[in-house]
């Protein structure tokens, strides 16, 4: 005896699949599975995640009259894994992280590696002076000061608003 003949035979109604009660188990079932899953991927975590090694930091980017400042995390990347290249109108944040856990125990030894390297490139809405860029990292957090250039300062001008 085949599977599919034990099941009732449902009819698609001519409406919405929403309007009949074995679609919407379905659906939900679907649901509660996929979110059950999560996580749990067929693929490696590194193809999964968007190719081997992918791995991209939070960064955050403020402008002022003087100056451009970006803030990137970088939590567990060494301070020489680092490389910030600044030009005229980007600055390029690129490095590699490395991981590894040993845990060893009486009857057990485990040992984890993960490896992934990241590039970020920001663009700036100006030109900036890239020979004085300054760039400093503490507790993972790395910080970058670019400051405009006069030029740029220069091109600023403030329109006057005038009532309709």
């Amino acid at each position: 005896m085949k599977t599919k003949s034990l099941l009732p035979a449902v009819q698609r109604p001519m409406g919405r699949d929403d309007d009949h009660p074995f679609y919407s188990l379905q659906r939900q079932m679907n649901s509660l599975f996929d979110d059950f899953f999560t996580g749990f991927d067929v693929l490696p975590r590194a193809l999964a995640a968007g190719g081997f090694g992918s791995f991209s930091p939070s960064v955050d980017v403020k402008e002022s009259d003087k100056d451009f400042t970006i803030r990137a995390e970088l939590p567990g990347v060494d301070e020489n894994d680092i490389e910030v290249t600044v030009t005229k109108d980007a600055v390029t944040i690129k490095g590699e992280k490395k991981e590894e856990k040993e845990d060893k125990g009486k009857n057990y030894y485990y040992m984890e590696r993960s490896y992934g390297s990241f590039n970020r490139v920001i663009p700036l809405a100006s030109e900036t002076e890239s020979s004085k860029a300054e760039a400093s990292f503490k507790n993972g957090v790395l910080n970058v000061t670019i400051p405009k250039s006069q030029e740029a300062k220069a091109k600023r001008t403030k329109v006057p608003i005038k009532s309709a």
